[in-house]
């Protein structure tokens, strides 16, 4: 009983209220050594609005020989509406690990009941704990087993084998998948058209009203300076697509023929397309509406300009 019980033991009066029970877990004929009890007791008569208080037993049972593997447990038994009363069983488990007979300590409950208090004691119990029987006139000492190895099942291996179909499957996928890139890339290095009718045919799908409002100009600007470059990387033998719009207009500044009212054109319609793109600007409908008739005059203007420069060498 720890030190609070034991207080309330001297102070309140103390009511012999029974014994105590040991209830085996296991079903067995005897008491075995780790075998786990039932120890507690029962309250036949516990009137509706009353409270039990019970000891802390984990103080008690705190060395290795007697062992607390549950505190305590309240079950209602029955309940008796005439009398307005309710039957409880409170009990702990125990699991002794030493043979030998222990004397279990008595059990103290505190009663709280119409504005008194009552502590109630239920008789200590015993309990006899047994080794477990070995047979030495038997009794062999034999080398440690190995592990048993079983057979694998087609259920075991089902999950493991379509592992490796999936597996295998997007493999493949992934071979094909690279085989038609490589295919495209092949088929688009291969131009049937002129660049400037490649690009002007590019360009002509931005034409129209709808590409113009604020939600639009976004994907028209760069659809607009997207089709200038395929056409510029043709065209000046650069690598306009890759390059940042200040880094593609320093290029175009040594380009011979690029005249300088054409070229401060372009170099607006990038900075606003910039702006446009990752600014999040928006800009009216008539300065948007300048930007494709300039890209197709861009496109035509140095189109000619090599023609020319052809037909003179």
């Amino acid at each position: 009983m720890n030190v609070l019980t034991f207080i309330l033991a001297i102070v309140l009066e103390i009511i012999p209220s029974g014994e105590s029970f040991v209830k085996a877990l296991q079903q067995r004929d005897s008491a075995l050594v780790a075998d786990q009890f039932e120890y507690g007791f029962e309250l036949a008569e516990l009137k509706n609005g009353a409270t039990l208080g019970l000891q802390d037993l984990s103080e008690v049972f705190k060395d290795d020989t007697l062992v607390l593997v549950r505190n305590w447990q309240i079950d209602t038994l029955g309940t008796d509406k005439k009398q307005g009363t309710t039957k409880i069983r409170a009990s702990i488990v125990l699991a002794p690990f030493e043979p030998g007979e222990y004397e279990l300590p008595p059990l103290f409950a505190r009663l709280n009941r119409e504005g008194s208090a009552d502590t109630l004691m239920f008789e200590s119990g015993k309990l006899q704990v047994f080794p477990m029987p070995v047979d030495t006139a038997t009794f062999e000492i034999k080398p440690l087993k190995g592990q048993i190895k079983y057979p694998l099942t087609f259920k075991e291996i089902l999950p493991w084998a379509a592992g490796v179909l999936a597996f295998a499957a997007i493999a493949v996928l992934l071979v094909l998948w690279i085989i038609r890139r490589k295919a495209q890339k092949v088929g688009e290095t291969v131009k049937t058209d002129p660049a400037y009718i490649v690009a002007l045919r590019e360009l002509e799908r931005f034409r129209g009203e709808k590409f113009l409002s604020p939600e639009k100009q976004k994907l028209y600007y760069s659809g607009v300076t997207d089709a200038l470059r395929v056409y510029m990387e043709d065209r000046y033998g650069i690598d306009a697509p890759e390059m940042t719009s200040s880094e593609l207009l320093s290029s175009l500044k040594k380009e011979a023929g690029l005249t300088p009212a054409l070229f401060e054109d372009l170099k607006e319609l990038f900075e606003t397309a910039d702006f446009v793109k990752f600014a999040k600007h928006v800009v009216s409908v008539e300065e948007a509406a300048k930007a494709l008739p300039f890209a197709i005059r861009f496109v035509m203007d140095t189109y000619k300009a090599e023609e020319e420069a052809q037909e003179q060498n």
